[in-house]
């Protein structure tokens, strides 16, 4: 192995207070990290429940409350990892120390890349190849001084062996905010009146949750229950989503083998590929005609089995052993 290094994220929340796929990308992505031998801590600069430092998985987290200093921490880091908000204010401690920094970057959205630009990242981890292409042409306007230095791209991980179930029967949305497509089901249950919906409650987002007989609301879930609470209950996902840069949860339901109807975002057809089932999210006639269609007996045990066939595709641990390595390395160790 090689030496231990003390690796120091600056992010805006953790599980299981936000349960979001940034989060879960990072937890996934850190935790490889601890397995190897090195020591990680996460700074947290929202403000949320805990007052004291405490771990998971693992991993040390420092919440915002503990008052605690983040800059001396910094200062005694081998690599500084940041993310989303953060970015800036990690970015400018890392230059004035002298530390290597790493963005993880997920989204596309001009802020993400920007935050960048100023210069000093060693390393641009991006969550799926169209990500990476729309960041090249960003920085193509740049000079290359500021531009990272280097880039890898890791999918979120997602480990087939903690969300695969047994399917159960209802038709699901996991966050019902308007951009997550709450209108879509709303539409598609009111027309579908025999058949059962979930309605998961998001942890972001106005949350517009449906008051139908057919529809069971179910609250907040934390990652580590979602096997459990949402997946075994459900026979298919619903992802008319306005924007997903790449859609774990899409990826996570297909470790069970339940098909996936979404939206033809960019970062979803790269996610679901060929098993991924797409209709326009403003095509409301299309979505109930081709629900209907996949869940008859033929066409979903088709579905499904191509549903886990990409699953296994996007077994991560090929990605997360040269993400490792890649850290490692620009830390010298």
């Amino acid at each position: 192995m090689s030496r231990r290094l003390r690796i120091i994220a600056r992010v805006h929340a953790m599980p299981p207070e936000h349960n979001a796929g940034a989060e879960h990308m990072l937890v996934s992505m850190l935790r490889p990290l601890v397995e190897r031998g090195h020591d990680v801590e996460v700074w947290l600069s929202q403000f949320g429940e805990a007052r004291e430092r405490y771990e998971y998985h693992g991993i040390q987290v420092v919440p915002l409350r503990a008052g605690l200093d983040f800059t001396s921490a910094l200062r005694r880091a081998d690599v500084v990892v940041s993310h989303l908000e953060c970015v800036p204010s990690a970015a400018s401690l890392a230059r004035g120390f002298g530390k290597p920094l790493v963005v993880l970057c997920h989204n596309t959205h001009r802020p993400s890349f920007r935050d960048m630009a100023a210069g000093g990242t060693v390393l641009a981890v991006y969550n799926s190849q169209w990500m990476q292409v729309e960041a090249q042409l960003f920085f193509a306007e740049y000079p290359k001084g500021v531009q990272p230095q280097r880039s890898l791209i890791v999918r979120p991980p997602v480990f087939a062996s903690d969300y695969a179930t047994k399917p159960g029967k209802a038709v699901t949305l996991i966050n019902c905010s308007p951009e997550k497509g709450a209108h879509v089901l709303a539409k598609i249950a009111r027309r579908m009146p025999e058949q059962q919906f979930l309605a998961v409650r998001g942890a972001y987002g106005e949350q517009i949750l449906p008051d139908l007989p057919n529809v069971e609301i179910v609250e907040h879930v934390d990652g580590s229950n979602m096997r459990e609470r949402v997946y075994a209950r459900t026979r298919l996902l619903l992802m008319p989503s306005a924007y997903e840069s790449w859609g774990r949860v899409g990826i996570e339901a297909m470790a069970s083998g339940i098909p996936v109807l979404a939206h033809p975002t960019p970062g979803l057809c790269e996610s679901l590929g060929e098993a991924g089932i797409f209709v326009d999210r403003n095509d409301v006639d299309g979505w109930e005609a081709v629900l209907n269609e996949a869940l008859t007996p033929a066409a979903y045990r088709l579905a499904s089995k191509r549903a886990k066939a990409r699953s296994a595709e996007l077994d991560p641990a090929a990605e997360l052993a040269v993400w490792c390595a890649a850290i490692e390395e620009v830390a010298g160790a």
